[in-house]
């Protein structure tokens, strides 16, 4: 927008602004019209969050699932591991403590003779 006047950006900004909806027009004037920028630059996407072993959550999800037979597991399953992947990449307390659970229930299992779930 270098090449325009500010007069000439105002008024485009006006016509933006004209051509908008009430209830997006009724934002803007929330946070002020004079603050709003139409022609800023689009932000930059959020980095992609990976675990430890430079993984995202859906090359987990999906390493995780082939290596289960499908006939094994249904969309309740699924989505179990999807949620535990998402925490542990986001490291939730929640999700830790459960993963941590896990470990420590298939250990006493092994331990005491049972065969793990």
């Amino acid at each position: 927008m270098d090449k325009f006047t500010p007069e000439e950006i105002e008024e485009k900004k006006k016509a933006i602004f004209d051509a908008m909806g009430q209830r997006g027009q009724k934002q803007i004037l929330k946070k002020g019209y004079e603050n709003w920028n139409p022609f800023q630059e689009p932000k930059d996407p959020i980095d992609i969050r990976k675990d430890k072993t430079k993984r995202t959550t859906q090359v987990l999800i999906r390493e995780f699932l082939s290596s289960v037979s499908h006939d094994n597991y249904s969309n309740t399953f699924a989505q179990g591991a999807l949620e535990m992947s998402l925490g542990i990449i986001n490291e939730d307390e929640k999700i830790r403590g459960m993963f941590e659970f896990a470990c420590w229930y298939q250990d006493l299992l092994k331990k005491e003779g049972y065969d793990t779930p």
